[in-house]
């Protein structure tokens, strides 16, 4: 079973727009690209896990979510990277639609979407990494047995903020995507010693 890295979508790889509903509304992170390459060739598998309560909500459908991830995919290869897995929650506990409005294991920080990750790619939880701008990705990775990273874009710099730097359930807190992914290959080189 493989590593893997389980990146938060609003916050984390784009701008945090609320609930992003319009393709012309998609904002990158000039890192991103970049970031997600280095994890490719270091080995790990990529997923995206984020909650999409706006489906719920009736804010936009699955159908939008699935063209954004679609408009997202094209983007990061084109760049000469790679996403293995796109994983979203639908629900929300108010949710306009009914079958939407449940008590699902799916929305983070329950490890739901992880679970799918696991069945659907192979991935080893225990040896991977939550990255994300909210306590609720921290939330994700304990409940998966990963190791979490708060990013201080997005919300993260808000929530850093929060806690006097002392972010509960954060193994590092990184500026951004990028310095999150140099911690993650930092901790996965092997010691000088060779042990």
């Amino acid at each position: 079973m493989r590593p893997a890295v389980f990146l938060d979508r609003d916050g984390t790889m784009i701008h945090e727009t609320g609930y992003l509903s319009r393709l012309e509304d998609l904002r990158w992170f000039p890192w991103t690209t970049e970031a997600i390459r280095l994890l490719n060739r270091a080995g790990f598998a990529v997923c995206v896990t984020t909650n999409q309560g706006g489906i719920g909500l009736g804010f936009f459908t699955e159908a939008f979510v699935a063209e954004l991830h679609g408009r997202m995919t094209e983007t990061i290869e084109a760049g000469g990277a790679r996403v293995d897995g796109w994983f979203y929650c639908p629900h929300h506990p108010s949710a306009v639609i009914d079958r939407l409005r449940v008590d699902c294991d799916c929305r983070k920080p329950r490890p739901g979407l992880i679970h799918q990750a696991v069945e659907r790619l192979g991935v080893d939880p225990t040896n991977s990494f939550v990255v994300g701008d909210k306590l609720i990705d921290l939330g994700l990775a304990r409940s998966a047995g990963a190791r979490g990273i708060l990013v201080k874009t997005g919300y993260g710099d808000e929530v850093a903020k929060a806690h006097g730097g002392d972010v509960p359930g954060a193994a590092y807190v990184a500026s951004d995507l990028m310095a999150a992914v140099a911690w993650i290959l930092d901790e996965r080189r092997p010691p000088a010693d060779g042990r």
